[in-house]
């Protein structure tokens, strides 16, 4: 059976026909509850959770759920093997919420904590890996070690944080493995969807302009950021890593333009994929200062994250929500509102620390702009990813 017959032959809840309908929900609600749970908490308020709380759940509770989705929804069709839909779905997502639960419990628990947690990412590295080899999708072969690498990441960060251990100290290696991961993820798929649908965007309006193709700039702006990721994840505080980052961002400043992304700003659906990807240029640069001493590292680290990571996540999901579920490829006013909301959370996010006397303040508003971005997708964007396709006219 075909992935597009089994897919057909599915009759179970919508929830679970295709890998992005719980995952992009589920991060969605997760990301708006938890940032500002932290800010909260940084802020003076009462719970019981702190800085690794916060990096874990962004990374390997926000960012995996949408990894996972996408993965789930797109390996199938690279490989042209059955998708993982209902029952295995079901449970692989049930593993994920596992997980959150589990990282809200006590320090006391926190060892079985890891454990639970781990187990999510560790199945579906798995699941991916399986799928990949078993379709002989060599093309893709990088995704599958990546996404293998992000869970051995999450079992690093939980061996360097967790309670009980015997005080194994990792120096925040996990941290740094899944945040590399991510970027060359970004870099990889960011690469591949951006010119292709800004091309196909192009060509419908018979619009001259197209992005460049493939070619030394795209590989040498991969292979930068490969070596500046990987030196960083063990050399985090020396400046030549620092000036290789700082190089990477500039080439990736290069790679964007060569798209012609300028031409397509008509389409927000299509601009926000050039604005997301356009995050890793200040995220590498910034973060390469950090490295350096020249300015505080959380600058880089949120341009990276809530920038490249936040931004691109939310362009994706919108994006595959929209054309998965049979409604038309427009974004409507609350989605650029959406896009809006992400850029200026990121851009107070990053800022704070570069205005110390105004910091408290920035992280509160980038919490609610955050909060309203992942909230309104959320709300906006749950009753498709809940209901069942439209029937065509």
């Amino acid at each position: 059976m075909s992935t597009a017959q089994r897919r057909r032959e599915y009759a179970g809840p919508p929830l679970f026909s295709y890998g992005f309908r719980p995952f992009f929900l589920s991060a969605a609600v997760w990301a708006t509850a938890a940032v500002p749970l932290w800010v909260w908490t940084f802020l003076g308020g009462p719970l019981a959770i702190d800085r690794n709380w916060h990096v874990h759940e962004m990374l390997f509770g926000v960012i995996a759920a949408v990894v996972a989705g996408f993965l789930t929804t797109a390996v199938p069709n690279w490989t042209g093997r059955m998708p993982v839909i209902g029952a295995p779905l079901a449970g692989l997502w049930i593993l994920w919420l596992a997980g959150r639960i589990a990282m809200l419990t006590p320090p006391a628990f926190a060892p079985w904590a890891a454990v639970i947690d781990s187990a999510f990412l560790v199945v579906f590295a798995g699941v991916i890996a399986r799928e990949v080899l078993a379709g002989k999708n060599w093309r893709n072969l990088p995704i599958a070690l990546l996404t293998g690498v992000l869970a051995l990441a999450n079992i690093g960060f939980h061996l360097d944080t967790a309670v009980g251990l015997g005080g194994l100290n990792l120096g925040g290696m996990g941290e740094r493995v899944a945040i590399g991961v991510v970027a060359i993820m970004l870099a990889l798929i960011g690469g591949r969807v951006t010119p292709s649908f800004t091309r196909n965007w192009l060509k419908a309006r018979a619009i001259a302009v197209e992005p460049a193709v493939f070619g030394i700039v795209d590989k040498a702006a991969l292979v930068l950021t490969v070596a500046a990721m990987l030196l960083w994840v063990v050399l985090p505080t020396t400046a030549p890593v620092g000036a290789l980052l700082v190089l990477a961002g500039l080439v990736h400043a290069v790679r964007l333009w060569r798209w012609r992304g300028w031409a397509a700003r008509r389409d927000p659906l299509v601009a926000i994929l050039h604005v997301g990807y356009g995050w890793l240029i200040p995220g590498l640069i910034l973060l390469g200062l950090g490295v350096a001493g020249l300015i505080p590292s959380s600058a880089g680290l949120h341009a990276l994250t809530a920038g490249a990571m936040g931004v691109m996540v939310l362009a994706m999901m919108t994006r595959a929500s929209r054309g998965h579920t049979g409604r038309p490829l427009q974004a409507d006013r609350t989605t650029v509102a959406i896009y809006l909301a992400a850029n200026l959370a990121t851009i107070l996010r990053v800022a704070a620390p570069l205005v110390p006397e105004a910091m408290a303040g920035l992280l509160g508003l980038a919490a609610l702009l955050w909060g309203l971005a992942f909230g309104g997708f959320a709300i906006v964007y749950g009753r498709m990813l809940v209901t069942p396709r439209p029937a065509k006219a």
